[in-house]
């Protein structure tokens, strides 16, 4: 076993400490594992510091410098490699849920709404926080640590403004706005004015400004500044009109008692599915005849949750099964009710795409066509007499 000697010694610990090894307890332990390292593999007339090059390079791949930076987070920073790991994998599953969910979408399989919102509540909530909490410690510096925090902030708040736009959930417009402001106003000015004191960088971060917002300034041009007017529940609420009123005049005529019945219950239960729907948007069963002065407006939105529940989907279920057992009674006439492109279309029910006014307006139609089919037999019979 080699012998090594204080020269040898005092050349690795003054490298140690050029390398920016600050840490006087890891300046010993390096040293005592390298000189270790010496005494058992170094063979005497070989060039000593050639084998303390690839000894450190062995030892780390990069510098000495980076044990100690690794050394100061597991002493400041307990949880490092746990956060660090559940970064990673975060991320991961982020970017592997946004593929998934996009083929899902293409295909028209069920899930990719939750894949998409599982993705993007995944890299706004896990993966973002924790990079931004991992490289603040690792790196101190406040010119650096600002525009990171403003930026990930923003990409939070842009991610959940696409979310809510995509599932047409309330207050998307708002959190557009909040979210281009603090872009415009908060973001872009800091890491301008952060990014030009470099000078090396001056150039890029320029550069890098203006795409930054020319791409908000197109973002921007998306948002509607004024809430445009609920058009789908006046168009809805008109139907109903219409159909209270085929109703009406329906109920004149003189039905048999088992087509009376099978009407009835299909009227039943497209109401119960309704009033679930208006319930979830209002917190009624109903829209109230004097809504305009109570300033009750409902916005269109996604419902595939609402029309998902366990009570809808047995409504739902049981509602096929009483059109079709009414078509096979009209045995293909005029009057039978079309499922295609309905509320009751698998296909179309799958896309958990469905919004509260396209489910209702479906269903108010589905009761339109018994309606009309009830008063065209009314009159027939009329006609007949």
């Amino acid at each position: 076993m080699y012998s090594i000697s204080d020269e040898q010694i005092d050349f690795i610990l003054n490298d140690i400490r050029r390398n920016g090894i600050e840490l006087e307890g890891l300046q010993t332990n390096l040293l005592d594992h390298i000189c270790c390292k010496v005494e058992h593999e170094y063979h005497e007339g070989e060039d000593f510091e050639q084998f303390y090059r690839r000894a450190i390079k062995d030892l780390c791949y990069n510098n000495l410098y980076e044990i100690q930076t690794e050394t100061t987070n597991l002493l400041t920073f307990k949880n490092y490699y746990l956060m660090k790991k559940s970064m990673i994998i975060s991320g991961i599953a982020a970017s592997l849920l946004f593929i998934s969910g996009g083929f899902f979408k293409i295909m028209h399989w069920p899930g990719a709404s939750m894949l998409l919102v599982l993705a993007i509540f995944l890299l706004c909530f896990v993966f973002l926080p924790l990079m931004v909490l991992l490289k603040s410690r690792e790196d101190k510096s406040t010119s650096l640590n600002l525009p990171l925090i403003t930026g990930t902030i923003t990409g939070i708040l842009y991610s959940m403004a696409i979310i809510f736009t995509v599932m047409h959930w309330p207050g998307s417009s708002m959190l557009w706005m909040v979210t281009t402001a603090v872009s415009f106003f908060i973001f872009i000015p800091i890491y301008y004015f952060t990014g030009i004191k470099n000078p090396t960088n001056k150039l890029n971060t320029t550069i890098a400004t203006v795409i930054l917002i020319c791409a908000t300034g197109l973002l921007f041009t998306m948002i509607r500044l004024r809430q445009s007017p609920p058009v789908q529940m006046y168009s809805w609420m008109n139907n109903e009109s219409i159909l209270k009123s085929f109703q009406t005049k329906a109920a004149a005529g003189n039905i048999n008692a088992a087509h009376d019945s099978l009407v009835t219950e299909m009227n039943s239960v497209a109401e119960k599915i309704k009033a679930s729907i208006i319930l979830n948007d209002i917190g009624a069963p109903s829209i109230p005849a004097d809504y305009a002065q109570r300033n009750i407006l409902i916005s269109e939105h996604n419902i595939a949750n609402t029309l998902q529940t366990p009570e809808n989907a047995v409504l739902l279920m049981r509602l096929k099964m009483l059109v079709n057992q009414y078509n096979k009674l009209k045995n293909g006439s005029e009057n039978t009710i079309p499922i295609a492109h309905s509320i009751l279309d698998p296909y179309e029910t799958n896309t958990d795409m469905f919004t509260n006014f396209s489910a209702l307006n479906s269903l108010t139609q589905l009761q339109m066509c018994l309606a009309m089919a009830d008063c065209h037999q009314t009159n027939t019979v009329v006609a007949q007499k």
